[in-house]
């Protein structure tokens, strides 16, 4: 006896197919308005989400410097986006999903780039930056670390009185020149000509400038410290002399009558911070153009933002990354270029 069966190729209404499940889906989606109503207010907040990653520029800094604060820490953003995903999951939100892909093309559109590993091999001048941390417990050691990355130029910063001859000490065999100037030094393998301070505006020396001879022509070479920026309670992110330092950097480099720039040190903010644009502007971070990840330098402890910077003008970053931790509060950071 010939048994009947539902192929489920009729009107839809069965089979087990995928053809058939998206079908159902599809009556469902159609019929069932409550997948569509629920979850607006997590729809709101996706859309507002995107709407800060497009236009943190128009944030203003009149209130607490919160537009510079939003565009330093950014990248975290994403954070929320699988969080939002859950809870649009769970809210059986449909109206939740479809507004949830704006904010997520926004943020890889923005950094999805920084994700890709463009480090490559070659170059011809590997550099290396490090806030040492004043309180550092650890100096020779952190000193032999940061020379462990085989970088031919390193800059220090946060350099003090009583720990400098340490570092000194430590770093003169590999490095036969070097300079301080106030709490930043430059040690290199090759000769220094031209050094000096430079004013940032501050009433003491956390700047300078020197000319190093590589074998493959002269490179100006700037280490700076921008002043520290605070999160108060009373008053929101201050960074009013940090701002005015690095107009004052900026202003130096623009300046600069050599074609080759590396800027090396601790900027206190990230390439997406506006008010380092009057340095940004010239330079491109060798993070950004031939890194790996985000690079994340600050605190030590759990990076969450790149405030240690290596940046160039008119010589090509072949690779970028992060050294280890030292005795600092900070990650050291290098960077191989084409000169």
């Amino acid at each position: 006896m010939a048994q009947a069966y539902d192929k489920g190729d009729g009107d839809g209404s069965g089979g087990t197919g995928p053809g058939a499940r998206l079908r159902r889906l599809g009556r469902r989606l159609r019929h069932d308005r409550g997948v569509w109503r629920r979850g607006i207010v997590l729809a709101v907040i996706a859309v507002l989400l995107a709407l800060v990653m497009l236009l943190h520029a128009q944030i203003p800094n009149t209130i607490g410097n919160l537009g510079s604060l939003t565009e330093t820490f950014l990248p975290w953003l994403g954070v929320f986006l699988p969080v939002l995903l859950i809870l649009a999951l769970v809210r059986k939100s449909a109206t939740a999903l479809v507004a949830l892909l704006i904010p997520t093309i926004v943020w890889f559109s923005v950094f999805g780039g920084l994700l890709t590993d463009k480090q490559a091999g070659g170059g011809d001048l590997t550099v290396a930056t490090h806030n040492v941390n004043a309180d550092n417990p650890d100096p020779t050691g952190t000193a032999k670390d940061v020379a462990a990355s085989g970088a031919q130029v390193v800059a220090l910063e946060e350099l003090t009185a009583g720990a400098l001859p340490t570092y000194e000490k430590a770093l003169a065999a590999k490095y036969p020149y070097h300079s301080v100037q106030g709490t930043v030094g430059l040690w290199s393998k090759y000769p220094l000509s031209a050094t000096r301070p430079v004013d940032i505006k501050l009433g003491w020396t956390r700047a300078m400038r020197s000319t190093v001879a590589t074998p493959e022509g002269k490179v100006a070479v700037y280490v700076a410290h921008m002043p520290s920026v605070r999160v108060k309670l009373d008053s929101g992110f201050t960074a009013s002399q940090r701002d005015k330092s690095a107009n004052a950097l900026g202003e130096a480099i623009g300046d600069e009558p050599l074609g080759k720039v590396v800027l090396l040190g601790d900027l206190n903010g990230t390439m997406n911070d506006r008010a380092l644009t009057a340095v940004t502007s010239q330079l491109r971070s060798t993070q950004g153009a031939a890194g790996s990840g985000f690079g994340f330098s600050w605190p030590a402890a759990f990076p969450m933002a790149r405030i240690d910077q290596i940046m160039v003008k008119g010589v090509e970053p072949v690779s970028s990354w992060t050294l280890p931790e030292t005795g600092s509060d900070h990650l050291p950071i290098a960077a191989r270029l084409a000169v």
